[in-house]
């Protein structure tokens, strides 16, 4: 499902970040965004979702016909909207198992009349193409995970809530090759059809398993360039000190 992002400012309330953000990401595609540190690409994927630290002063947001500006985060995540985290957090009490039930009950609105059995098939389907320990059905989530199987955590329940649209926030940080290949096995499993998807990042690696059909990049709290893959190769060959030029 494409989103439409229209002259989007926000930031904290002392502080504006995004100033007049126009991003459109197609039904069936996934685009790139990067830049350099500080340039406002996290605060993107934040406002997106909805998080209540930071405060929109203009502009809209819709993913297909829902315009998600004034919604609440969990509204926006029933609708099928899906933020992967760069910095997952701990949640010590409540099992991955019992989380993504009830998470993917709500977003499929099937409270009431869940198939439970159907579920957990489905469950662990995932986490085999995952790569991951059926074990891990009965772990606290994130709980003393390492930092790859926190982010295959992210891409599991991705695949479990099958969103509209999800933003990946450097979910390729802080990961060796081979959990590199399994998220972006993720993310290509879900790819086309209706599902679309922004993936942020700072390094070029990820987008040799995730091929963008476009990319962008963000200085200072503008897009300052969008275009072909091609622009990742001149990133990583002349740095970001040519772009940061343009916003001047």
């Amino acid at each position: 499902m494409n989103l439409k992002i229209t002259n989007l400012k926000a930031g904290l309330p002392d502080k504006e970040i995004l100033k007049g953000i126009s991003l459109e990401v197609p039904s069936g595609e996934v685009h790139a965004l990067m830049g350099p540190n500080g340039s406002g690409k996290s605060t993107l994927a934040n406002v997106l979702a909805g998080h209540p630290q930071y405060e929109m002063t203009a502009g809209t947001i819709a993913m297909g016909n829902v315009d998600l500006t004034e919604l609440e985060a969990h509204e926006r995540a029933r609708a099928g909207f899906f933020l992967a985290f760069q910095y997952p957090v701990e949640v010590p009490g409540i099992t991955v198992g019992k989380f993504l039930k009830r998470a993917v009950e709500l977003r499929r609105g099937e409270e009431g009349k869940f198939n439970v059995s159907g579920y957990i098939t489905e469950l662990r389907s995932a986490m085999d193409f995952m790569g991951m320990d059926q074990g891990f059905i009965n772990r606290y989530l994130n709980e003393g995970f390492s930092g790859g199987e926190k982010k295959r955590m992210e891409i599991l329940q991705m695949l479990m809530l099958n969103p509209n649209f999800a933003v990946l926030d450097e979910t390729d940080s802080g990961l060796d090759i081979d959990a590199l290949r399994i998220v972006a096995k993720g993310v290509n499993k879900l790819r086309g059809g209706k599902f679309g998807s922004l993936v942020i990042t700072h390094y070029q690696r990820i987008l040799d398993y995730v091929k963008p059909d476009k990319v962008h990049v963000m200085v200072e709290g503008h897009i300052v360039l969008s275009g072909g893959p091609d622009i990742v190769n001149e990133l990583e060959a002349r740095g970001y000190d040519w772009v940061k030029e343009m916003k001047k």
